[in-house]
């Protein structure tokens, strides 16, 4: 049973990282013709040195309908005041209406969450070109949090998904790495613990497609990359447990790749995006480590 002080702390760091307004982007371009097909890009804010780097965002919520980009939009202003160029990108979440014998909304749709994420990856380099001039896609950072960080680790481990996927890449993509926060990035764990009560089974259909599309979905099966990866982790967390990046971070090690974790001590899952949270300023600093 979860401490009440905890689920206390961790209601109080979701009202703080929720509190701020939503900030409006400086465009928005498509990138298909669905209503959730879009990208805000957010141009660095105060006087930069010629291009900046380009930060791919993508929000969590366990992939489920209520939760859209717009909660992570003081994020990427927050990005963007550090002279980042930003993308905080839109994608298919599942239905917004519970399904049958379901408590809340499902998470996720199959497989239009990750038609949606690879279509969006693919088409950024030509719509930052178009929308953000000031921004360097030859220096890309992509992050996420929470199920945005689970897509953020598949997003970069496209060119070693299995043979035929429709999402495989040829070779790696053009990133310089990923920073996930506190990323749903171990299915089998996530599911042990009961993560958004059992969002990643319901991101692939349910208990009867798992074992058939795990290998398609799940960062830890999707290794190495040969991608430079970064993991950001509170050590308070209740609602994606530093368990499940541990099992990530083993299983890099596994394979033969080094994944850096960095745990953050009396912090839970919402302060990772917070601009008023000191680990707000810590996600900055691992981003930037890789971009510049």
């Amino acid at each position: 049973m979860t401490d009440p002080a905890a689920v206390e702390r961790d209601a109080a760091e979701a009202a703080s990282a929720f509190a701020h307004p939503a900030v409006a982007p400086d465009a928005t371009a498509a990138y298909g013709e669905h209503p959730d097909h879009v990208v805000d890009f957010y141009a660095p804010r105060g006087e930069t040195q010629g291009p900046a780097p380009l930060v791919v965002l993508l929000h969590g919520g366990a992939w489920r309908a209520p939760y859209d980009r717009q909660h992570v939009t003081p994020l990427a202003d927050f990005l963007a005041r550090r002279g980042f160029a930003v993308a905080n990108v839109e994608y298919r979440r599942g239905s917004s209406l519970p399904h049958q014998n379901a408590e809340g909304p499902v998470a996720g749709r199959w497989p239009e969450t990750f038609d949606d994420v690879a279509a969006a990856m693919d088409a950024l380099p030509g719509l930052a070109a178009d929308a953000l001039p000031q921004a360097d896609v030859r220096r890309t950072v992509v992050t996420g949090h929470s199920a945005g960080g689970h897509l953020a680790l598949w997003a970069a481990a496209r060119h070693v998904l299995p043979a035929g996927s429709p999402w495989r890449l040829p070779s790696p993509p053009m990133l310089r790495g990923v920073v996930a926060l506190a990323p749903i990035a171990d299915f089998a764990v996530a599911e042990e613990l009961g993560v958004c009560g059992g969002a990643s089974a319901q991101l692939l259909g349910g208990a009867d497609h798992w074992d058939e599309r795990l290998p398609y979905a799940d960062p830890a099966a999707l290794l190495p990359t040969g991608i430079a990866t970064a993991v950001v982790q509170g050590r308070d967390d209740i609602v994606v447990p530093q368990q499940v990046a541990e099992a990530y971070v083993a299983a890099a090690a596994k394979a033969g790749e080094t994944v850096g974790l960095t745990l953050l001590d009396a912090v839970g899952h919402f302060p990772l995006i917070d601009p008023a949270a000191d680990a707000c300023a810590v996600v900055a600093e691992e981003i930037s480590q890789l971009a510049w």
